[in-house]
């Protein structure tokens, strides 16, 4: 298994593996929704502002995460969120998906991110390191559909404190759907 930081070459193949697992896990709506995200993230995104990584085994792209920059007004921390997250549906337990998270997390507190948040299954997401946060502590983009989802970490050695202001996030995933 390797794990690659530069998509370049390979966005269809991430874009594909969006759509396929969601589609095979929420069905076809939720593949296409999904993997029109990872199309406009790649396509809309500037580059200091999206991290994809992806893994590859056999020269197959088996599981891919992107990191995409979010702002606050009243706060100058960098900050990333995570999301999509998708694991090939023949090696989702495997360990992979929670792997790669952690690689991304890894390199992006190198390049001096400090805090990372994410929105889903707090289970799978505490596993590396994800804590629960509420909107008063980290103001979501939109009001959240599933408020115990939402997750954040520190990157630095400083434990994760509140982070003032409201917030945005890029174009890509700056719509209500994805909240």
């Amino acid at each position: 298994m390797e794990f690659l930081i530069n998509a370049r070459g390979r966005e269809s193949d991430i874009c594909n593996l969006f759509g396929n697992v969601f589609a095979e896990a929420e069905g076809a709506e939720e593949g296409e929704l999904i993997g029109q995200l990872s199309r406009d993230l790649m396509q809309e995104t500037a580059s200091d502002d999206l991290h994809t990584f992806y893994a590859v085994h056999k020269e197959e792209v088996v599981a891919a995460i992107m990191f995409s920059r979010m702002v606050f007004d009243q706060d100058e921390r960098h900050v990333f969120v995570l999301g999509p997250v998708a694991v090939a549906t023949a090696h989702q337990g495997e360990g992979i998906g929670q792997s790669l998270i952690s690689f991304g997390l890894e390199t992006l507190a190198q390049a001096g991110v400090e805090v990372a948040l994410t929105y889903g299954d707090p289970k799978f997401y505490s596993r590396v390191g994800f804590e629960p946060i509420t909107e008063e502590d980290v103001a979501a983009p939109f009001k959240l559909q599933y408020p115990f989802g939402w997750l954040g970490q520190s990157l630095t050695e400083t434990p994760l404190t509140s982070i003032k202001g409201s917030s945005r996030c890029v174009s890509a995933i700056g719509k209500p759907i994805y909240w």
